[in-house]
């Protein structure tokens, strides 16, 4: 996903993809922050504003996934400029997809829809992945629905959120769990 090209929506400028590095951690901290929690979060529909408080995640937990060996953090920019992110994480025979954040004032214009099939397409030819999984807050329907509409299935598979563990978020609902989603790549 290094330098590659390619166009969203009715922008006219190209999209960047590259491999993240520690000097990009602190602008991916708050890329993902500002998607996800507090106010800021509330002008794009991905907000988890009304679920948790606290923090998404924190820059140990984003460094670790920029370092791992196993996968990497893309940064998506246009102009040089950081507008979206995501993690891909290499297995056996599929690759997980998460840390997708996309900048608030940018969501619901179709990057999104770039993002994740580049990201589909580079695990598949790159990896050889049979299959995309991730793991979405059940709660979530509108963003389950919007995986759904890009082919992943819902699997009934859940997980349990790590109340307690406040590096995730405070819940503001004693329901949360999260959902595997699974996308065949044929």
């Amino acid at each position: 996903m290094d330098t590659a090209d390619a166009t969203a929506g009715a922008a006219t400028d190209p999209l960047t993809f590259r491999t993240a590095t520690e000097a990009d951690v602190a602008g991916l901290v708050a890329l993902i922050e500002s998607a996800y929690r507090g106010d800021a979060s509330r002008a794009g529909w991905t907000t988890e504003a009304d679920i948790l408080d606290g923090q998404r995640t924190d820059p140990e937990g984003v460094a670790d996934v920029v370092r791992a060996e196993n996968g990497r953090m893309v940064i998506v920019e246009r102009n040089g400029e950081l507008i979206a992110c995501c993690q891909l994480e290499r297995h056996d025979d599929h690759a997980y997809f998460g840390m997708f954040a996309v900048r608030p004032e940018l969501q619901g214009g179709g990057l999104g829809k770039v993002i994740i099939a580049e990201a589909e397409r580079f695990v598949r030819v790159e990896w050889g992945a049979k299959e995309m999984r991730m793991t979405v807050i059940s709660a979530r329907e509108e963003l389950i629905a919007w995986y759904e509409r890009r082919g992943y299935a819902r699997t009934g598979q859940m997980t349990p959120f790590p109340y307690g563990d406040e590096r995730f978020g405070v819940p503001r609902r004693a329901d949360l769990e999260f959902e595997l989603l699974i996308k065949p790549l044929g």
